[in-house]
């Protein structure tokens, strides 16, 4: 990067710090740590909510993913409207009302202290797993710009945050939140506009989709149900409705934003807002990627997005291996570009059968391209057998860096970054909080001054952070990031939502019988991923409906429990 890039990238990110850091001044107590005394109004815990789901993964895998597959990731969101409904109308008022710091100190006053562990465990593992995701993504940024080992790039991403994270608290992290989510919004907007502006002069936004269209990428909505298919409305809708309102109804790092609301009033406007803002930003991040697909149809593409490992084959024995694929590609890359050309005439001069004669050239260029790239993924294993094969997470990372001017790159990068910070230090501060809250203060150190509690919480918040690092080091062997971090997460939230959903609605059913209804159905779901018997999204309505029915039927066979809560 250049010199104003790098100008532009530390300037944005220390602004935002900064001015986190100055609006959380001042002498804090445990509950303006964890939860800003429930002093925010209701756009913070929006644009704070938004901000800890759209981590750097959403802004560098997501573009790829709309790359590589169109839009069809977009139906994934399509349940979220309706959780947050649920989520105002049932989680919201008792978790004020309770005055709770976590979400799971309400379990254990419906159940007891055995039901409240075990969703604490499920929770701390899965949120550890996938805040170690989150470092990982935007250390791919650094390690490709300027060659860094990815290992210690890592552990600089990860201790930069926890510094931050460790000094200002839920306050801090909530107005860190605000300033990220408008740099988010306006440079994803700017990052749309250069891609068709880069676009042959007589190729505008509208033609841009018309190819993409024709180049299967615009394919919002699939109404075929499947349970094997990842994405389709139903997948979206009843699956992504489970995981949703699991991850925002019971996830500490999602609770804990909308604790921190003025009211009950406020909490709820706060996700209604979310409910209606987070679709049209993923529509618009995967969108950037289709235009991105679209500007390599006229100008050439490489046949591998990770440029570090291309140069790492380049300077090996399979160098002259490589350099055939290349050439191959290149003549494909040329043949395709033509066939574009004469693809956007025939749309222009509404000839139906040119319109498929082309737009079935354009499909087997592409198929014969992802044949070339999986012979170069075959060289890649050979030269280096633990390098990141995954191109999705590379795609927008080379547009920005090979194609954009000088000081748009440096504000699209710190976009990386800044919501990387946001999603990993709202991660980190909820971690600390279930640790010191469920598990420290109700096992080890029931009573205490506030000043030993809130160091307490900063030790956590640092033990959480070591851990996460060290996660971050194997993920590159996860593939999509954005598809790998969901599919973690459906691996332990339909269960959690199915030990809150029998709290809420099932008051005959106790904590034993939800306890072993929740351990066998956690089972089940990892057994279910295991033989791959269905789409991941399908996982949290498995695991949800399961802790019901198990806890169900153990509560008939072993009879009705003392405590029923």
């Amino acid at each position: 990067m250049s010199f104003i890039d790098w100008l532009v990238l530390i300037g944005t990110l220390s602004f935002i710090v900064i001015y986190g850091m100055y609006r959380s001044r001042g002498k804090q107590n445990i509950e303006d740590y964890l939860i800003a005394n429930q002093s925010l109004p209701w756009y913070h815990v929006c644009f704070s909510v938004m901000a800890t789901q759209a981590s750097a993964i959403t802004f560098l895998s997501a573009p790829g993913q709309g790359f590589a597959d169109g839009m069809r990731f977009v139906q994934f969101y399509f349940g979220l409207p309706l959780a947050m409904v649920v989520l105002s109308i049932t989680f919201v008022p008792i978790f004020h009302r309770l005055k709770v710091f976590t979400a799971y100190e309400f379990l254990e006053t419906r159940f007891d202290g055995r039901v409240r562990i075990f969703t604490v465990i499920l929770f701390l593992l899965s949120r550890g797993l996938s805040t170690g995701l989150s470092i990982y993504a935007p250390s791919i940024v650094l390690a490709t710009i300027l060659g860094w080992d990815l290992t210690w790039t890592n552990i600089l991403m990860g201790t930069v945050v926890l510094v931050y994270t460790v000094s200002g608290g839920t306050k801090a992290i909530s107005h860190t939140h605000l300033q990220q989510m408008i740099i988010v919004t306006v440079a994803m907007f700017v990052a749309g506009y250069m891609v068709v502006h880069l676009l042959p002069a007589e190729v505008g936004f509208v033609d841009a989709l018309k190819i993409a269209g024709k180049a299967g990428r615009i394919n919002t909505i699939d109404f075929h149900f499947d349970p094997n298919s990842r994405y389709n409305l139903w997948s979206g809708l009843i699956g992504g409705f489970f995981l949703q309102l699991s991850y925002f109804g019971t996830d500490q790092s999602q609770v804990g934003r909308y604790l921190t609301g003025q009211s009950i009033g406020q909490s709820r406007l706060g996700l209604m807002m979310n409910g209606l803002l987070k679709i049209p930003m993923q529509f618009l991040i995967l969108l950037v990627g289709i235009l991105v697909f679209v500007y390599y149809q006229y100008n050439p593409a490489p046949l591998f997005f990770n440029q570090v490992e291309i140069d790492k084959l380049k300077s090996s024995q399979y160098a002259a291996d490589y350099e055939s694929l290349e050439t191959k590609h290149q003549r494909l890359v040329s043949h395709q570009r033509e066939a574009v050309d004469n693809l956007a005439q025939a749309l222009e001069k509404d000839q139906s059968s040119e319109v498929e004669r082309w737009q079935n050239t354009i499909n087997e260029a592409d198929k014969a391209k992802k044949e070339l790239k999986s012979e170069a993924v075959a060289l890649i294993k050979k030269n280096n057998p633990t390098a990141d094969t995954s191109d999705v997470n590379y795609v927008f990372l080379r547009f920005v860096l090979d194609r954009l001017p000088i000081g748009l790159i440096g504000l699209l990068i710190a976009v990386i970054f800044s919501a990387s910070m946001g999603s990993i230090a709202a991660a980190y501060n909820s971690l600390a909080s279930t640790t010191v809250i469920d598990i420290y203060k109700r096992f080890y150190r029931k009573e205490g001054s506030e000043n030993h509690f809130l160091n307490a919480s900063r030790l956590a918040t640092i033990g959480w952070g070591i851990f996460c690092v060290i996660v971050a080091q194997y993920a590159s062997k996860l593939g999509s990031m954005i598809e790998a971090v969901n599919i973690l997460g459906s691996l332990f939230y339909g269960v959690i939502l199915g030990i809150f959903l029998v709290a809420f609605y099932f008051k005959k059913l106790g904590g034993r019988a939800t306890f072993w209804g929740a351990v066998l159905a956690e089972i089940a779901v990892v057994l279910c991923w295991w033989f791959d018997l269905t789409a991941f999204l399908w996982l949290n309505v498995i695991g949800c409906l399961l802790v019901i029915g198990f806890a169900w039927g153990y509560q008939q066979i072993m009879g009705k429990e003392n405590k029923v809560g």
